[in-house]
């Protein structure tokens, strides 16, 4: 079982040091001991989870996540003891941030009915937090029930069989009319709900069962989360005018970590496919420090493969570095679109540091660039530096095809949620004055019509 609340993606590594001016947070952040950015809020929190997973220390964590760990070593038994584990890395009190231990009883912390997803160590306390909790519980509760859900992810039985587009890419506004275009849908998630594993997984959970309607929203919403990254992809090679009938297309993925790569399989970004059948070949590289061992662990292609597929492959190492070593000396492709997802070097100093080297890369070598953010924060802070460096930025807004699913910041979760990929910045080689104005996605979309 890996731990993946929105604290703590191992992407995320800023050191202790405090930067001049506090950082943006938006989304996940992470200093350079894994978790441990998590205990300035909850202490100790980070060494709960990591006694859950039976692990000593974030170097076993680490490990854990670069696939040096089998699921035996966590201690799990059991789907109840699976599903134990992970609930009782969020029982805290929202309030006055006290952990199990440090109460008297560990049996007085009790859980928002509301919810199910906040706990309390007394109704002193759930009073005092009420009038801020009332204005995130709804929320909450779809973040609780997605969590659980999310099992079937790694179960296989999310997504569902996928169909070919009917519409181009331009046509599909989002995600109403992608759902709009599979076959038998009701029939599909009406086969997840009914399921072995969904049967397990309600067996197991330790909370009760919710409503079919409300499960079938849930399958929807991490079924958006699991396509969003590929079809964001397609949405930049379409803005950027890159014809995957063309010639065969290289795309790598700048800064990935376990969350693109954890479990990954080679037919997890197939969808590219089903947006661009009879495509000559899509290539996915994906590049960094915190790339899971796994499937897609292998070489990027020299030569492209078969036509019509997608090839996933994998390179540990900071993209620059990879640039230097696989692509300058013509062991990789040179990429027709870099794609970031979340890169975050607006949270840091540091963060900063670290991709500074890709920017100037991807600007002077002008390299068609897509990076994906959190909310509209995000976006106006990674837009500022990027403006900064003078990159020539010809798109940024909204994302059509944003995962629905909400993400809860783990250690204090009365907070707004975010959303994965929600908005997006392109840029492509260096800007020149006079300045183009900055068009949105759905506007270059419309414009091939």
């Amino acid at each position: 079982m890996a731990h993946r609340n929105k604290d703590t993606p191992s992407k995320f590594r800023c050191s202790k040091k405090k930067p001049a001016e506090e950082p943006v947070v938006t989304g996940p952040n992470m200093d350079s001991l894994g978790f441990q950015a998590m205990d300035s809020n909850i202490p100790g929190l980070s060494q709960v989870i990591l006694r859950k997973l039976n692990m000593k220390s974030y170097d076993e964590y680490k490990s854990a996540m670069d696939g040096k760990k089998g699921s035996a070593d966590f201690g799990i038994r059991t789907y109840f003891d699976m599903f134990k584990k992970m609930e009782d890395t969020f029982k805290f009190c929202v309030e006055c941030k006290k952990l199990p231990d440090a109460l008297p009883d560990s049996k007085n912390l009790r859980r928002c009915k509301r919810c199910q997803n906040v706990y309390y160590c007394s109704p002193e306390c759930q009073r005092a937090n009420w009038p801020v909790h009332k204005k995130f519980c709804k929320k909450l509760k779809l973040v609780a029930l997605d969590r659980l859900v999310e099992w079937l992810i790694f179960t296989g039985d999310i997504p569902f069989p996928m169909e070919t587009w009917t519409k181009r890419i331009q046509e599909v506004k989002g995600w109403e009319d992608w759902f709009a275009m599979q076959e038998h849908l009701d029939e599909k998630l009406g086969a997840i709900l009914t399921g072995r594993y969904m049967t397990i997984l309600w067996a197991n959970a330790g909370k009760p069962k919710p409503e079919e309607g409300e499960l079938l929203e849930s399958i929807k919403r991490l079924t958006s989360d699991f396509q969003s990254r590929p079809i964001t992809i397609g949405l930049g090679l379409h803005a950027f005018s890159i014809d995957p009938y063309a010639k065969p297309i290289t795309v790598h993925v700048a800064g990935a970590s376990h969350i693109e790569t954890l479990n990954t399989r080679v037919i997890d970004y197939d969808e590219l496919t089903r947006i661009f059948p009879g495509h000559q070949g899509i290539e996915v590289v994906m590049v960094g420090v915190d790339v899971v061992d796994g499937s897609i662990m292998r070489p990027p292609l020299t030569a492209f493969g078969p036509r019509g597929r997608v090839y996933l492959s994998s390179y540990k190492g900071l993209y620059h570095d990879f640039w230097e070593s696989q692509v300058e000396t013509q062991q990789a492709a040179r990429p027709d679109l870099v794609v970031g997802f979340h890169p975050g070097f607006h949270a840091c100093q540091d963060l900063m540091e670290g991709w500074l080297p890709t920017l100037l890369l991807l600007r002077d070598y002008k390299i068609p660039t897509l990076f994906t953010m959190y909310n509209e924060q995000e976006l106006k802070s990674s837009l500022k530096i990027l403006m900064e460096l003078e990159t020539n930025i010809t798109g940024c807004g909204a994302n059509p095809f944003a995962s629905l699913k909400p993400e809860q910041v783990y250690s204090s979760p009365n907070k707004p949620p975010v959303y994965c990929s929600s908005h997006y910045i392109m840029f492509h080689g260096l800007s020149s004055p006079p300045y183009e104005p900055i068009r949105e996605l759905e506007e270059e979309e419309d414009k091939g019509e």
